[in-house]
Formats: C-alpha cells, structure tokens, sequence
C-alpha cells in the first residue's frame, strides 16, 4: 500500500486523462491520493475529484503564489468547504519568497490568517516554504498549528529538527530520486521514519525515470524505492510506515469510514 500525500489532479495537465491516471495510481497499490488546492477555485475542483473517486481526497486554501488575490468572502467559502468530510486538510499556504509572484507582505498576511483558520477548523496544514524558513517557522509557532506537514521539503536538517519540534511532519517528493539531491538524502536518512510523508507533487516533480516528464500518483513507488534505499529498510516497510503516517495526520481512515 501506498499514499500519495499531495497531488494536483484537478489541473488542466490531467484534463485528457484523469481517470486514467486514477486508474494506474491504483493499480500500481496506491490505496489513497490527496489532491490539494491552492486557491478557492482549485480547492472546490480538488472537492469535486474527491467526491467522484472513493479514493481520493481533498484539501483547501490559498497558496502563497495566490495570496495577492485573496479577498474577505474567500475565507468564508473555505469554512463551507471544510464541513465536507472528505476534506482532510487546509493547505496548500505558506510563503514563497523564491519567485515572489505575490508581494511578500501579502503572503504572510494571507498565511497567518490561514493558519488561524486552520486552527479554528481543526484540521491539519500542509505547508509551502520556499525560501522562507525563518519566517515560515516563526509564524507557526506564533499561530500554535501543531500538526501538519512540510511538503516537498527544501531544507537541510537543522530545519527539519525545527519542524519536528513543532510537532509537524516532512513530505519526501520526486527529487530524492536525484542523484545530487544530497540535501535532500541527508534529511530522509537522519528524520525518523514517523515523521516522514510520501508525495508526487504530480504533474511536478517527476522521480529519476520520468524527469521532465509529467509527473503522476503511480510514480511514487520510485520515491519509496529511494526512501526505503536511505533509511536502510525495505520496500514495504517504507510502504506501511509512510502511509500509516498518512492515514493518521490526515485521519484518512474516520473519513473512510463515515
């Protein structure tokens, strides 16, 4: 069994085959996928693929690239949202001071007030920091959010000992496939295994076989090949454990269940 923790289905990459791509995830032993939204109408589009596929999942907000556009009425529809039950996180939020594509005060106003609302919810976040480690790290403590997770983690492990101890968890993607993604292997080998996610980030971030290819759920069993390769265990092992880790952040299995 395998989960990935953060996919984006509902974009446009998959229009000419989503099912399809379903379809091979699970045939592949993928049992679960979350697709993440990233701002109001990506979010309600991640919601409508979880409601049409048993197994998929869904999460909701603003990602910092679309934080210049958020407005008061967004927030309000995102408390709607999170009332469905197949809605498992708030995220994608945090900063990105990488491309800078919204003004960084914008960013971290847009973030702090999602990381309240996520709060207030009672769901889990899933955070983007790029380039921002300080800052992300500063307004999660400020906000109390203590359960979520780093995804497509980009720090070394000083920063990683830093998400741990808020309690927060770290998302291996594709790029740990990469022969020179030595940051990256550095992290996996020395994070303790409960605390680590599998990804895709698909259609992004493709693993060794497919870069520069669209990337998709049923490439994970090669970022779980290459986890399992770090941390000296074997596949399955990394299989269980990280789905398991899945499962429990994001309560997969009280929604399965309801």
């Amino acid at each position: 069994m395998l989960i990935d923790s953060h996919a984006h289905l509902e974009m446009r990459e998959f229009d000419s085959d989503r099912g399809e791509v379903i379809a091979r995830a699970q045939k592949a032993g993928v049992d679960c996928i979350i697709t993440v939204g990233t701002n109001l109408a990506a979010s309600r589009a991640a919601l409508a693929l979880a409601r049409e596929y048993e197994n998929v999942f869904a999460t909701i907000g603003i990602h910092p690239h679309d934080a210049a556009g958020a407005e008061d009425e967004h927030f309000d529809e995102f408390r709607k949202l999170a009332r469905e039950p197949k809605v498992v996180a708030y995220g994608e939020i945090g900063l990105d001071f990488f491309r800078d594509i919204s003004p960084e005060k914008k960013q971290i106003e847009v973030f702090a007030r999602q990381l309240d609302l996520a709060r207030e919810l009672g769901l889990p976040v899933v955070i983007h920091d790029r380039e921002a480690h300080a800052e992300t790290l500063q307004l999660l403590k400020s906000s109390g959010v203590c359960r979520g997770v780093f995804h497509c983690f980009s720090g070394d492990y000083e920063m990683a000992a830093k998400c741990l101890d808020l309690g927060l968890s770290i998302s291996a993607p594709g790029t740990v496939t990469f022969e020179k993604a030595k940051m990256i292997h550095e992290v996996v080998r020395k994070v303790p295994l409960e605390f680590i996610l599998l990804e895709t980030d698909c259609p992004y971030l493709a693993p060794a076989p497919f870069r520069g290819k669209r990337n998709e759920p049923s490439f994970i069993e090669h970022t779980a090949q290459k986890v399992a390769q770090l941390k000296n265990l074997s596949w399955e092992e990394i299989a269980a454990a990280t789905s398991q880790n899945t499962k429990k952040l994001f309560a997969l299995d009280k929604v399965s269940s309801k």
